[in-house]
């Protein structure tokens, strides 16, 4: 099974970069509607999750957002595809910034920064278009199976220029060495993956984000930017928020806490304008008594 995972992904880069564009785009958005009709498990764990995030929508609606969000979801895979024949050119001018000194200024102070932004958009594309611009970044990856496919990740995401690192336990050690030596840390992180993670409120229900981001803020100065990644029409556009304030009392414990409750409600914000590019068919929220609405 692993080998036939394997061997899918390599086939995707290979013949969707060789379709063209209008047509690529075309099948997936096709598929995406294919599943979305059947309801695949993935399918059904994003209608639970876009449903608490917009309690006001009418079944018909949630099947209408749905249907969306698995298209933003293929257009991001295609994207993923298709990416390492796009120019340098076409990156960054499909890219629009708000905030964006805020990132800045903080990186020409030489304190490195740390940015916490969620699935979603393209977040592969926002990492190129800062490595394109002078400020590549340091990122972790989860270990995927089989070997081979990680390692295709891994060369793909280091051909953009990221420094990607496997998440295992050093990985926030060789982080904070990073960080201190001014460089930028882009995290992922909208869901826990360790089991170590922080508890938060997030949309009015108990889940759990990593404490990663706030812990490598506290501990090495580096100040902790909130970015968040929604599609345009003909790219992507990353909206940056100003650095969220380090508690001046309370253990390590109460700081990170806090301060990943800060990110949760940045993120639970814009996801309720920008529901369609949150591309989560995971399990969020740690509450059982949750029922997904027909």
């Amino acid at each position: 099974m692993k080998t036939l995972v394997y061997f899918g992904y390599s086939l995707g880069w290979k013949i969707v970069r060789l379709l063209p564009e209008k047509l690529a785009y075309g099948l997936a958005y096709k598929a995406s509607d294919y599943l979305t009709k059947k309801n695949a498990s993935g399918v059904a764990r994003l209608r639970k999750n876009y449903a608490r995030v917009r309690p006001e929508l009418n079944p018909a609606q949630l099947d209408e957002l749905v249907r969306a969000g698995m298209r933003s979801y293929l257009r991001y895979w295609i994207d993923t595809f298709r990416f390492p024949s796009w120019s340098r050119e076409r990156t960054l001018s499909t890219v629009t910034v708000t905030g964006e000194e805020i990132l800045r200024d903080a990186l020409a102070r030489g304190k490195g920064a740390v940015v916490s932004l969620p699935h979603a958009g393209n977040w592969d594309h926002a990492g190129a278009y800062f490595c394109f611009t002078g400020a590549p970044l340091v990122t972790v990856a989860e270990h995927l199976e089989p070997e081979k496919l990680f390692r295709k990740f891994l060369t793909y995401r280091e051909s953009i220029g990221m420094e990607v690192l496997d998440l295992n336990s050093r990985a926030i050690a060789v982080l904070a060495q990073r960080a201190r030596a001014g460089k930028l840390i882009a995290l992922v992180a909208d869901r826990d993956l360790s089991k170590n993670g922080v508890d938060v409120n997030f949309l009015g229900y108990p889940a759990r984000m990593p404490a990663g981001p706030a812990m490598l803020s506290v501990q090495t100065g580096a100040p902790l930017i909130t970015a968040f990644v929604s599609y345009t029409d003909l790219g992507i556009h990353i909206f940056f928020e100003e650095a969220v304030e380090v508690p001046q009392a309370g253990t390590l414990s109460e700081k990170v806490a806090a301060m990943t409750q800060v990110v949760a409600d940045r993120f639970a914000r814009h996801l309720k304008t920008k529901t369609v590019d949150w591309h989560m068919l995971q399990r969020i929220w740690i509450d059982e008594d949750f029922k997904a609405r027909a």
